[in-house]
């Protein structure tokens, strides 16, 4: 049993971390095992997420502070709060991941910079290409016309070469 001291340090953590955080994703992780739960949270770690575990009344609470409109004590299941993250696509993207490998693992809710999201909304997060791909794709969009400029000139350059020699070619036929 928690104390009423331990529960207001839960309930003040948890409400400063989503506050901090762009985007919170409430998930039921009912049926998981020790193990899932661990490689669950090592997964989110790598993306600099955090998972918390606790109470739906204490979860509420911590909600109600940040003046969201979600209310974890309507959901069911175990509720875990998965918050923080590189970016704002970080922590949806890995919850997803993981639960496409873990059926028992679900995604319920989240708050995107204070919007409520649904399933739908989170799933669609999550498949957005990450930075690093939408940053390769403009590279490769800004290169594309100059790697076409450059095979223009080259282009011209070979029939330039191609002209001379067969000039060349025909003056040594000639002079035979």
């Amino acid at each position: 049993m928690l104390t009423q001291k331990q529960k207001k340090e839960i309930v003040e953590k948890l409400s400063e971390d989503i506050e901090k955080s762009q985007t919170t994703v409430i998930c039921d992780y009912k049926g998981m095992t020790v193990p899932e739960i661990s490689e669950l949270r090592n997964e989110l770690r790598k993306n600099s997420a955090l998972m918390q575990v606790a109470k739906k009344t204490l979860i509420r609470i911590a909600f109600k502070k940040t003046d969201s409109a979600l209310d974890p004590c309507d959901m069911d299941g175990q509720l875990a709060v998965v918050y923080g993250g590189d970016n704002e696509i970080s922590s949806p993207k890995a919850l997803y991941e993981y639960s496409q490998k873990n059926e028992r693992l679900k995604i319920l809710a989240g708050i995107l910079d204070g919007k409520v999201l649904s399933i739908e909304d989170i799933e669609n997060l999550a498949k957005l290409p990450s930075r690093e791909e939408l940053l390769a794709k403009i590279v490769g969009s800004i290169n594309s016309p100059i790697s076409g400029f450059v095979n223009v000139l080259a282009g011209n350059a070979r029939n330039f070469v191609g002209v001379l020699s067969a000039i060349r070619e025909s003056k040594e036929n000639a002079a035979k």
